[in-house]
């Protein structure tokens, strides 16, 4: 379902007027698309929690969810964009730069309580200890490397690639009539669930006996979403098992 068509009335803006029997007058398209926005990035949230081992990815990013960055020798702190909602995976480039190698997450939990100065040690002039990295730590938006890369040990320019889950791809806030033909970056049969969300709201206000059938809807909605993505296994079949039977 596209985003807005004032001409053909088929699009998630005006499935949202229908459901509130409101016009770009009386729900103006900017306040829309600041719903429908947030309807998705609850949406993406959800499934994120749930989509077993199917990792998300919007539908409508034009790159793999992964970056490279360049380390620096002796360094152990890199930072990352706050729109990576969950960082998945950490890879270090080999010295011979010519195969990334996953390295281990690690916490203070993992390393008996100590601390990782304690663990991993120091230079001689406090500085974090520098060599081979297998580990990192997610503090915040920065990712710490045990021990810090150095060029001895790994390739330092795009030496480390980060594999990430991401928030969706957000529509374009605008005031008018333009047809977007862009769509929500979740399976076609799921489109409408933005529609009721952004309705919810509004009704909240002006239509209150809707509410409650709306709500009940989207959960529904929700519900059927969030199955079908943990049903969507990475690179596995779905395989039939017996079940034991117990003799008593």
């Amino acid at each position: 379902m596209q985003f807005y068509d004032a001409t053909n009335k088929r699009a998630i803006c005006q499935e949202i007027d229908r459901l509130c029997d409101t016009t770009d007058t009386s729900y103006p398209r900017l306040d829309k698309t600041a719903r429908v926005n947030s309807s998705l990035e609850e949406l993406i949230g959800d499934i994120i929690n749930a989509d077993g081992t199917w990792q998300y990815d919007d539908t409508n990013q034009t790159t793999l969810p992964r970056g490279k960055g360049t380390l620096v020798e002796g360094q152990e702190s890199y930072s990352f964009a706050s729109e990576y909602l969950q960082v998945t995976d950490i890879e270090i480039l080999d010295k011979d730069g010519i195969r990334y190698e996953r390295i281990q997450n690690t916490d203070n939990v993992d390393l008996g309580g100590l601390s990782p100065q304690e663990y991993f040690g120091t230079e001689s002039s406090g500085s974090p200890a520098k060599g081979r990295v297998d580990y990192y730590d997610i503090q915040g938006d920065s990712i710490l490397l045990y021990k810090a890369p150095t060029s001895t040990s790994h390739t330092l320019a795009n030496g480390i690639r980060v594999w990430f889950k991401r928030t969706a791809s957000l529509f374009t806030p605008v005031s008018t009539t333009a047809a977007d033909t862009t769509e929500p970056g979740l399976p076609s049969t799921h489109h409408h669930i933005l529609a009721y969300m952004s309705a919810i709201p509004y009704c909240m206000s002006y239509k209150k006996d809707r509410v409650a059938l709306y709500e009940k809807k989207v959960m529904e909605m929700k519900d059927s979403l969030l199955k079908f993505y943990a049903r969507r296994n990475k690179d596995r079949r779905n395989i039939f098992t017996m079940k034991p039977i117990t003799f008593r």
